[in-house]
């Protein structure tokens, strides 16, 4: 089974490179930047779970596609997906599975647009790993698990392939029959801990520290509540391992969307919060604190914006 894997950052680079050394047969699809770096460096992981260094995995350009791939793993931003599509469009034939690994909801809609629905997997990922300066990847915790499925839940003789192979790698990893429902309980967690952690600017213990345990439970809640309207209400495992998350005193747990903004970077505001009120499906209480949330993010952006042109 041959894999594409998009990109080769803190999520695509790990997961990708855990099968690499694993046997699996991967390519990882790179800019220019990237591609050079690895040729260099190789792909460097640095984990509790055991160190690796792959030298020179194989990799090619977009244009240097020349067939179809059996799985197109994709880990970009969801603001990069338009032109991250482009790239790997002439990897997709009749029989490929696209297993992506982005946060929210609009990417399901817009690549099976573009693909077609019965090329798309649902897929989640649960692992805390980023880019150190040189390049490598750096993994900051235990936890390494990507869960998959077809999103009619169907156990079809791919999926049981697909799975197969992945369970090569030392990741964890499992199909799901409730890929959707899995989906959007990681959803719910990522929007109230991004909206939480960016509007305060800090670390969840910071908050917890200044008795913010009812904010934090009041927008997991409203999160929890749009889920619901959407026929997914979470599950009371996922809302209690999210509580736990939300309000643990001292956890230095914050969102990747607030570590953006503190260094000035773009954020998937419109994606993991924005798309969820937009899928609410009441007229919503303007001044609840997830539209608040958003209302920082978005002016974030504006400023973002204003001084680049600066």
């Amino acid at each position: 089974m041959r894999f594409l894997i998009v990109g080769a950052g803190a999520t695509g680079g790990y997961f990708g490179g855990r099968l690499l050394q694993a046997g699996c047969d991967v390519t990882f699809l790179l800019r220019p930047r990237r591609a050079a770096q690895l040729r260099e460096t190789g792909l460097i992981i640095r984990s509790p779970h055991g160190d690796a260094v792959l030298p020179m995995p194989p990799a090619i350009m977009a244009d240097e596609i020349s067939a179809p791939f059996d799985v197109v793993v994709v880990s970009s931003k969801a603001y990069d997906l338009e032109g991250t599509m482009d790239s790997f469009h002439a990897a997709v034939g009749p029989d490929t599975s696209i297993l992506p690994l982005l946060n929210g909801m609009r990417h399901m809609d817009r690549l099976a647009e573009r693909f077609g629905a019965e090329r798309v997997l649902g897929g989640v990922c649960f692992i805390s790993s980023t880019l150190d300066d040189d390049g490598a990847i750096v993994h900051l915790n235990d936890v390494h698990t990507l869960v998959f499925g077809r999103q009619d839940d169907a156990n079809t003789a791919q999926v049981q392939e697909i799975e197969s192979e992945l369970q090569r790698a030392i990741f964890a990893t499992r199909a799901s029959a409730e890929i959707m429902q899995d989906m959007w309980e990681k959803w719910v967690f990522i929007a109230s801990l991004g909206a939480l952690t960016s509007l305060m600017r800090t670390s969840v213990g910071d908050v917890i520290a200044v008795a913010g345990e009812r904010f934090a439970l009041a927008l997991l809640e409203e999160c929890s509540a749009i889920a619901g309207r959407n026929g997914f209400p979470p599950r009371e495992e996922a809302l209690e391992r999210a509580r736990r998350f939300l309000t643990t005193p001292g956890s230095p747990l914050q969102a990747s969307m607030a570590k953006d903004i503190e260094r000035g970077a773009r954020i998937e505001a419109d994606h993991i919060v924005g798309d969820l009120l937009a899928r609410d499906g009441t007229s919503g209480n303007e001044w609840s604190l997830l539209r608040v949330a958003y209302a920082h993010l978005k002016a974030y952006e504006v400023r973002r914006e204003r001084e680049a042109l600066s």
